[in-house]
């Protein structure tokens, strides 16, 4: 072998040492940052029973928020739960949502926590004098589960307070506000319709839709205080591929016409079958709208129902010991359906089924 060809094997050698040092410096400052990503919260095994909402962010993690235990983060191989003592405002969960910097938002019915990747920090409430309503593309919307009065508005930093408009519900509606043990117009619902219209929904005040300039009020009695004493609350509204609202029943769809006297039109929503519908409450607590455009939606103690455009069908979701009480639903950026319940977890729809999601095996 010439003195040349040895230099060469040498460099070679020495050159692919270097390479497998780097790799091995890079794979560890991998490791090492998905080790330190969270400086808080804990690892653990298993979910609470309690779901009460469900998230995927722009990463493609899982949150899952309990309604007592925290908040749990799965990457897809690791659980994380987060609590008070991480700084989370509070255990009992009720909502989590997004800005499009991927900022994460707690919401609890003790404020809202925002999550930037390392830290969780409550955001500070404004109470506005001038109850000043507007709505912008980023802004987020919460309810904090009816704690205090109506909505909140969000830019990220502050909790913006406002009031809606009160209206003739005791006209209307029957109701007496003064005689109520809590306040009619406590927000339970907050959506978005296809051209960026706020819905809010109300524990006995009807619904409302706030275009950026002013408030179209639905106040129809299904929408309250129901004749046998029942007050199922607006809690999620629905708009379907023809423009129909869905306000939490499956009695009635809402179509917006401005220029009749109420603003709207209200006609029957589907025909029930009275078999499918027998002893089942028709009042959902959560929906969605699938990629398709069909819906989804959720009753506490009668399993989910989908409506196609044309008919209304129900799957019964149960374990090998009960009926599941569900109390979100969500669909993730593949389409995959998921289901918070108050007494098994999590579950998501596999084919015509709905099964026990285990992220830890």
């Amino acid at each position: 072998m010439s003195l040349t060809t040895s230099k060469i094997i040498l460099i070679i050698l020495v050159a692919a040492n270097l390479l497998s040092c780097r790799g091995q410096v890079r794979s560890s400052t991998s490791a090492q940052l998905e080790n330190t990503a969270f400086k808080n919260g804990t690892l653990v095994s298993e979910i609470d029973q309690q779901i009460w909402a469900i998230h995927q962010d722009s990463k493609g993690n899982f949150w899952f928020g309990s309604n007592g235990k925290g908040i749990y983060h799965f990457d897809g191989q690791n659980l994380r739960q987060f609590t008070t003592n991480d700084g989370l405002t509070h255990n009992q969960v009720r909502g989590i949502q997004e800005d499009e910097l991927g900022n994460i938002y707690i919401e609890t019915h003790q404020g809202v926590s925002k999550f930037d990747g390392t830290d969780f920090n409550s955001l500070k409430l404004v109470k506005s004098p001038t109850n000043e309503w507007k709505l912008e593309p980023n802004d987020l919307w919460f309810s904090c589960n009816g704690n205090a009065m109506d909505v909140y508005r969000s830019d990220g930093i502050y909790l913006y307070e406002l009031q809606i408009p009160k209206q003739e519900i005791e006209e209307a509606l029957g109701i007496e506000e003064n005689k109520q043990r809590f306040n009619p117009y406590t927000v339970y619902g907050i959506d978005k319709d296809k051209n960026g219209n706020l819905w809010l929904g109300t524990l006995l005040a009807g619904a409302f839709r706030y275009d950026g300039n002013s408030f179209l009020w639905i106040g129809e009695k299904e929408l309250s205080e129901l004749p046998d004493g029942r007050v199922p609350g607006v809690r999620s509204m629905l708009e379907d591929r023809d423009g129909n609202f869905w306000l939490s029943n499956f009695y009635s769809k809402y179509t917006i016409q401005t220029n009749t006297n109420k603003g709207y039109i209200k006609q029957k929503a589907v025909e029930l079958d009275e078999e499918l519908v027998k002893d089942k409450i028709l009042y959902f607590n959560s929906g969605i709208i699938d990629k398709a455009g069909n819906l989804w939606m959720t009753t506490y103690r009668g399993g989910v129902w989908n409506y196609d455009g044309n008919s209304l069908n129900n799957y019964e979701v149960k374990n090998e010991k009960e009926h599941l009480l569900l109390v979100c639903i969500y669909q993730d950026k593949e389409g995959m359906i998921w289901l918070g319940t108050n007494n098994d977890g999590v579950y998501k729809k596999v084919g015509e089924d709905f099964v026990k999601f285990e992220p830890v095996k």
